[in-house]
């Protein structure tokens, strides 16, 4: 008996001590990733892109509002952001001070489901299920308004179902958005349409990386993809990975960069053919206020290098 109270006793101390480091250390630990992506036309000069997504933000979390305040400093050329920014219905002028020196600069953004309802309390387990979106959508209503005027005052297009053109570094970047996928809000026959032989980049934007959005983007001839989301699985096994992507993206590509082509499904990005887009996951920056915990996957932001696609 003595021993079997040893073993749990040490299992709870083990138990006590992840979940301390999830919640209190991993989860503040932000993280800058760099990619370079060979999507240019090889003439053109590199072109930084600063992709932001997940902040979940909340009035008082002043350190993360500091340390994307410092991202300015990438001297970025592009700004996207993927969504889930809010946590809190009074968050829209934390948020606005957190992309201060952001806005201004080029940039476009899409919403995900936490720009539109508060966070609610879950069952954790059902992120194994098919039913991981079930009750999506039915809290309370967020500021969405003041959060999209915030954004469109400072500059950035609004790609909610929608498609535009910026021009960036002399580069005419046709950008392509989706609300989100993940409340069944895309609209894909509003923006559906080949790529124009005149874009230099063309580069599809989503909040949760779907695979109708996806495939659509890709099959329409997007150089780049970017989504947020999943929040790279968030709680993940160390020498693992991710269990789950809250989508139907496969765990494979839960975060980072890898290739999506129409019907790429599960099948690795080592065998993409030829012209397959690119796609960044975002892992994010924040989590639901609900499951404040992050484990063997750090909260992020990236800064994507373009470069002319000889050098892929």
């Amino acid at each position: 008996m003595r021993a079997v109270t040893k073993t749990v006793l040490g299992l709870g101390v083990a138990g006590a001590s992840v979940l301390g480091w999830a919640s209190l250390v991993e989860r503040n630990a932000f993280v800058l990733r760099r990619f370079d992506v060979p999507v240019l036309p090889e003439d053109a000069e590199p072109m930084r892109v600063l992709h932001l997504s997940d902040l979940h933000l909340l009035p008082r979390q002043r350190a993360k509002r500091a340390w994307v305040h410092s991202l300015a400093s990438l001297d970025p050329d592009l700004v996207i952001t993927t969504g889930d920014n809010l946590a809190a219905h009074d968050a829209v002028p934390a948020l606005l001070d957190a992309y201060e020196l952001l806005l201004g600069l080029p940039g476009a953004f899409v919403l995900g489901s936490n720009d539109y309802f508060a966070p609610k309390l879950k069952n954790p387990l059902r992120y194994l299920t098919k039913h991981h979106a079930k009750e999506v959508g039915t809290t309370q209503r967020l500021p969405t308004s003041e959060l999209v005027r915030g954004l469109r005052s400072g500059g950035w297009v609004d790609l909610t179902n929608r498609r535009d053109t910026l021009t960036v570094r002399g580069l005419r970047v046709d950008v392509v958005g989706v609300d989100d996928p993940h409340l069944g809000y895309d609209r894909l026959d509003l923006v559906r349409g080949p790529a124009s032989p005149d874009a230099d980049l063309t580069l599809g934007v989503t909040h949760a990386p779907y695979q109708r959005v996806l495939d659509a983007y890709a099959a329409d001839g997007a150089d780049l993809i970017v989504a947020g989301h999943t929040h790279g699985g968030q709680v993940c096994v160390p020498g693992y990975g991710a269990l789950v992507t809250n989508c139907d993206l496969d765990t494979g590509r839960v975060k980072g960069l890898s290739r999506w082509w129409p019907g790429a499904g599960s099948t690795p990005s080592s065998q993409a053919p030829d012209g397959a887009a690119w796609l960044e996951v975002s892992a994010g920056l924040g989590t639901a206020p609900t499951a404040p915990v992050r484990l063997a996957c750090r909260p992020e932001a990236t800064l994507l290098t373009l470069v002319h696609r000889s050098q892929g």
